[in-house]
């Protein structure tokens, strides 16, 4: 299974960007999907979540800006970004937690930079 991350760059204060991480290869489950981001001189850290019963989670520090989705049929997992702030920048990663039978694995992919700045 590879990941894909795909929709970074640069946007000013208060603008958007989408961001969109596909799955390929062969797939048998994949449970939770998610983003982290690893800004400079910090560990990198959980951003959003979701299960796959479409449960979320949001850091504190994007809730009510960020919106996590999935496409199930395309295998892809989506984080929509708005009101975005200068200390957001970050580079993020996705992550998906694949399951087959009793094993899980971990997959991420290869990090997409987001630059947000005047």
């Amino acid at each position: 299974l590879q990941l894909q991350a795909s929709g970074g760059g640069l946007v000013q204060p208060g603008g958007s960007l989408r961001l969109s991480c596909a799955a390929s290869g062969t797939i048998f489950s994949i449970d939770t999907m998610g983003w982290y981001c690893s800004a400079p001189g910090k560990q990198r850290e959980l951003v959003a979540s979701i299960t796959s019963g479409a449960n979320t989670y949001y850091a504190d520090s994007v809730k009510g800006r960020f919106t996590i989705s999935r496409d199930n049929a395309k295998n892809t997992v989506y984080l929509q970004m708005n009101s975005l702030k200068p200390e957001d920048t970050a580079v993020y990663y996705c992550m998906m937690n694949e399951v087959r039978g009793r094993a899980t694995r971990v997959y991420w992919g290869q990090g997409t930079l987001v630059t947000v700045s005047s």
